[in-house]
């Protein structure tokens, strides 16, 4: 972080203590995630999105040594997508690394008004697994699309459907996680308890 960096970030936590301070939850909560995803951006390159990067890579990569229907060159952030023509390279880079997407949400849990610190990291987890498992599938739909149907379907597989497929997942995270909180309650109560089972077991 640069000395802009540095003294933006003192100024967000001072706002965010006057907006706790004054009980104005709405605001603490909209200034708190924007102001700190920024900072988790800020602070991702490039050690974090190297990590993001790498581990979908491997999530494909696994994907195409399962299929035969892709293959991974780590070294260069590329994944070669087999088809009756020829390869079609497609670059696993910022973007496609989620990283983007799991700061957002980890901004808005870390802030969310009703859940408790325990909560927070759990769902913290839980959301970035998700997160990951929904990039793996949308690329896995791309590499799909691009093997059956050749190169000329990448630009509809990659833009569109396969972002399609990954929106609709991580929208259906939000809506769980931030509005049916009750179920979300209940889903981190019996985490807690098998937990706690599990514990008195071993013990």
């Amino acid at each position: 972080m640069n000395i802009y960096q540095i003294i933006g970030a003192i100024i967000w936590l001072y706002v965010i203590s006057v907006l706790k301070r004054a009980n104005l939850s709405a605001f603490f909560f909209i200034v708190g995630s924007v102001g700190l995803f920024f900072i988790l951006i800020t602070l991702s390159d490039p050690y974090w999105v190297w990590f993001f990067t790498h581990a979908v890579m491997h999530g494909i990569g696994w994907f195409g040594s399962l299929t035969h229907m892709s293959e991974i060159m780590p070294k260069y952030g590329l994944v070669s997508i087999n088809n009756s023509t020829s390869p079609v390279m497609m670059a696993i880079d910022y973007e496609c690394s989620g990283i983007i997407e799991t700061s957002a949400f980890i901004s808005m849990v870390v802030f969310f008004p009703l859940y408790n610190n325990f909560e927070k990291i759990f769902f913290s987890i839980v959301g970035t697994l998700w997160i990951y498992v929904a990039n793996i599938i949308r690329l896995a739909t791309v590499v799909v699309i691009v093997h059956f149907g050749g190169g000329n379907l990448f630009f509809l597989a990659h833009t569109i459907l396969g972002r399609l497929v990954f929106y609709v997942l991580v929208i259906m995270l939000y809506y769980n996680v931030f509005t049916y909180s009750q179920i979300s309650h209940s889903l981190y109560r019996n985490f807690k308890t098998h937990i706690q089972r599990f514990r008195f077991r071993k013990g």
